[in-house]
């Protein structure tokens, strides 16, 4: 259930109760693709990085381990040791950009593994069948993420069959949740808008998938190649017509500017590989901009990374030892590096709940818009 506790302009204050606690929102998601983040960090240490929601695939987890192992070993939170809100993302967009070869048919998809190549089928009811065997407390509905740009008519038709997708979506895990055997039979489910940068096409899309009444509603589709101002202009065109009641979840996005661009349009939930990806590479995230630990200035430099963040690698470690580490090819510069970009993300969230709580919203934007987005 969805409570609004405040607004400021379109920004909006609310939490979200689950099966497994309670979102703050707006609020970020961290992405542990195959069950684990990325770096080396356990579902142990997220508690401590602030992580309130933890995403998982559908596609990769069905691949391997297998989502009927993961049912067998109790589901995800079993499986991992996280005991908040899991949301699982339906495969969908891994179908479409991973697959080797792939066939779109009104029954569903047929593609290659990216892994071995064998054939797999998936389709509406496949999709909410392995969510609902890994037990995540959000399942993602099954969509076509088309190409971007994508021609109009084919937007179009690929539109109107993902919303016959959703309805069989709706069905299937109505029809799951009553069953015994079913690990979270309160799961809830979440519908996608798509329609790549056509306003009309977004408008409509929301429209008919917002009859369904589902507990909450994402923008798929953006941050795929085009400008930051098209995403915004999507957002702000598509805003009105999402559900005020209902959490709104910005898929796959983004840098620390675009949540902050996002949530001042009305979103309340993100994910992004982000964190972890730029971490791996050496790439820092602080509040005065994002920091290369490879760089040679860093040899000597005895600071924390970010001299303000007070998480457990800042507190504790120098650059030049984590410079060092990557150097030496060690492991622990990716744990540690990861470490701090996620507590950075989620301390950027709750700053963000916490200007809105207070009112200052507008002048939090201000101070960071311009200094987030920069390369120290």
């Amino acid at each position: 259930m969805y409570q609004l506790k405040k607004t400021f302009g379109k920004a909006r204050r609310g939490e979200f109760q689950t099966p497994h606690g309670t979102i703050q929102l707006p609020g970020f998601m961290n992405v542990a693709t195959a069950a684990a983040i990325k770096g080396g960090v356990s579902a142990l240490d997220l508690k401590e990085l602030k992580c309130q929601v933890q995403l998982c695939n559908t596609y990769h987890l069905h691949l391997r381990p297998g989502d009927e192992t993961v049912f067998k070993l109790g589901g995800l939170h079993r499986f991992t040791r996280w005991d908040g809100p899991i949301l699982t993302d339906s495969g969908g967009f891994q179908v479409f950009s991973l697959a080797k070869l792939r066939n779109i048919q009104e029954e569903g998809v047929t593609f290659a593994s990216h892994i071995d190549g064998r054939r797999i089928f998936m389709g509406p009811e496949e999709s909410i069948r392995i969510q609902s065997h890994l037990g995540s407390t959000i399942a993602m509905a099954f969509d076509e993420c088309i190409e971007n740009p994508a021609e109009y008519e084919y937007t179009k038709r690929s539109c109107q069959r993902t919303v016959r997708w959703l309805h069989r979506c709706k069905a299937e895990m109505d029809r799951l949740n009553q069953l015994e055997e079913t690990i979270n039979p309160h799961q809830m489910l979440f519908g996608i808008n798509q329609g790549s940068t056509y306003k009309d096409i977004r408008i409509e899309h929301m429209k008919q998938i917002r009859e369904l009444d589902l507990n909450g509603y994402a923008i798929g589709g953006l941050a795929v190649g085009e400008t930051a101002e098209e995403m915004y202009e999507i957002l702000e065109a598509v805003e009105p017509e999402m559900p005020a009641e209902k959490p709104r979840y910005l898929m796959g996005v983004g840098t620390p500017v675009n949540i902050l661009e996002a949530v001042r349009r009305g979103v309340d939930l993100f994910d992004c590989v982000m964190p972890s990806r730029n971490a791996r590479h050496g790439h820092a995230f602080t509040w005065s901009g994002c920091r290369n630990l490879l760089n040679a200035k860093y040899t000597l430099d005895e600071s924390p990374i970010d001299e303000t963040c007070d998480c457990p690698v800042c507190r504790n470690f120098s650059r030049a030892y984590i410079h060092h580490l990557f150097k030496s090819g060690e492991m622990l510069a990716l744990r540690l590096t990861v470490m701090h970009n996620i507590y950075f993300f989620n301390t950027l969230l709750e700053r963000i709940r916490d200007a809105l709580d207070k009112d200052t919203f507008e002048a939090f934007y201000k101070d960071n818009i311009e200094v987030l987005g920069i390369r120290i």
